[in-house]
């Protein structure tokens, strides 16, 4: 018969006590009454629960990167960043992948694959934790806390919560300037493929065009507004839907690297040249877009700057430090290079 496995949930119901006090026992805090600290001491023995302590405890400590998804080059590029800071003041890295827990499998914690992430943070000897999830559940923040572990959130999906420490770009900056660009070379039929609806950096790089068009007397046309999910499919198809318009845009804005790269392929299948039939602007500034063929124009996201900062934030934190602010929006650039060109 196989033995469930023993987390800090068990034994924090088997103690009777709440996961946050078994957390203050693991960590050596001296807030736990003697009587509550000798029976959770007991339990831990008993199954044997790794007992290294946590931040103070080992000056070689870690840093934790929490993503929904590492199939991406911008996941690389904040890892570098917070890496570089990491390692700096003598800490390691982590770098974890939650594909179904925190970032949406519908249970209030996350799922078994978020529990099982928190269980194991709590062996390590971890100062703290980067999320970069599109979504958290609702009781993912809240066991952190009970854990007393310090986490930053890189580009939350929805509005800040002002309590918590978070790090983004200047996204609608980003759209605003990218659309502009193209209003200036003279296109009139500018289309965006957006990321996901519910992204708060979407809406914002979406509102940021629309600021563009209107700026430029252009006018907002529905059918020039699609939606995709920032990876490479999604930009060739809903390219493709806006390139077999009646009437196709003359342009296009996509709402990050990887969708310009799709876009480029389904315009490429139409026999159109880039950019002399047809224009396109990334988001991102992913290294291998300058050497794209033809080099993507593009919005630069400072992403390694993003997980330096975040890193810092953290280390701050766990340092006892209080943060002068706990939401940070680093500046955005538009990047011209030999994808956009004035419209035929």
């Amino acid at each position: 018969m196989v033995q469930p496995r023993v987390t800090i949930t068990s034994i924090a119901r088997e103690a009777g006590v709440s996961v946050s006090t078994v957390s203050k026992v693991l960590n050596g805090r001296a807030d736990v009454a003697a009587g509550t600290r000798s029976r959770v001491e007991e339990l831990l023995d008993k199954h044997a629960y790794p007992r290294a302590g946590r931040r103070g405890a080992d000056p070689a400590g870690l840093v934790d990167l929490v993503f929904g998804e590492l199939d991406s080059p911008w996941a690389v590029e904040i890892i570098r960043g917070a890496e570089e800071v990491a390692r700096a003041a003598g800490l390691g890295t982590v770098v974890s992948a939650i594909h179904t827990g925190i970032a949406g499998a519908g249970a209030a914690d996350g799922g078994e694959p978020a529990r099982q992430w928190l269980d194991n943070l709590v062996r390590r000897r971890s100062e703290g934790v980067v999320l970069v999830l599109e979504e958290l559940a609702p009781g993912q923040l809240a066991r952190l806390e009970a854990l007393d572990v310090p986490y930053v959130v890189i580009d939350p999906r929805g509005e800040p919560d002002p309590r918590i420490p978070s790090i983004g770009a200047a996204n609608w900056a980003g759209g605003m300037a990218a659309t502009r660009h193209l209003a200036e070379l003279g296109h009139r039929r500018i289309a965006i493929i957006s990321g996901p609806a519910g992204l708060l950096c979407s809406r914002a790089r979406l509102d940021g065009h629309r600021g563009a068009l209107e700026s430029a007397g252009l006018p907002a046309d529905p059918d020039l507004v699609r939606y995709g999910d920032f990876h490479h499919e999604s930009g060739y198809v809903q390219a493709g839907l806006l390139l077999d318009l009646p009437d196709p845009p003359t342009a296009i804005f996509a709402g990050s690297d990887q969708q310009a790269y799709g876009a480029c392929e389904a315009a490429r299948e139409r026999g159109l040249r880039i950019p002399q039939d047809l224009s396109i602007v990334g988001f991102d500034d992913l290294s291998v877009s300058r050497w794209f063929s033809p080099p993507l124009t593009t919005v630069r996201q400072p992403l390694a700057e993003m997980g330096a900062l975040a890193a810092r934030m953290l280390l701050r934190m766990a340092r006892g430090e209080t943060l002068e602010t706990r939401r940070v929006e680093l500046a955005t650039e538009l990047v011209v290079r030999e994808s956009t060109a004035p419209p035929p």
